[in-house]
């Protein structure tokens, strides 16, 4: 018999496998024999510094989802002032407080992605990124995140141009 968790879960992966969304190249549970450990790919959005990279997530759910949030954290190293540049922990309301059962996977991954070229400066977990942004260094800030994407974010291409 299926639990409601993974009914729910089932169901989320399901709707996002129906409409594959270009923004968010994966979302799956990482193993089939556990559905409550999964695995994000965003894509950067075009014209901000991340235009190009792509990041993994890996997200934990609690056995009581969706009322509780799942844990979801950067796995792929990022420069963000809301981003744990260490731990790849995340500071967005959402996934804490102001979570709703209303939210699924898809949702949380995509308002992650809507983070990166939305920063919020006052609540850093990367007080450097974030003072650039304070000073009003945007130029700064925008050539520290390009070359972290490059660096971290980017397909590396060998000398015999395969990837």
């Amino acid at each position: 018999m299926v639990n409601p968790v993974s009914r729910r879960l089932l169901k989320e992966l399901k709707d996002y496998q129906k409409e594959l969304n270009p923004d968010l190249v994966e979302l799956s549970p990482i193993q089939e024999d556990n559905i409550l450990i999964w695995k994000a790919v965003l894509r950067g959005e075009a014209d901000t510094p991340y235009e190009g990279g792509q990041w993994t997530l890996r997200i934990e759910i609690p056995k009581n989802y969706p009322i509780q949030p799942p844990k979801m954290k950067f796995l792929t190293k990022i420069c963000h002032p809301n981003i744990s540049f260490k731990t790849g922990e995340i500071c967005l309301d959402i996934l804490k407080a102001a979570w709703s059962p209303a939210w699924t996977l898809q949702s949380a991954c995509m308002a992650i992605r809507l983070l990166l070229s939305n920063p919020e400066p006052t609540s850093p977990l990367n007080c450097d990124a974030a003072n650039l942004l304070r000073c009003g260094d945007f130029m700064g800030y925008e050539s520290l995140v390009r070359m972290y994407t490059q660096l971290y974010a980017m397909p590396q291409i060998d000398n015999e141009g395969s990837t």
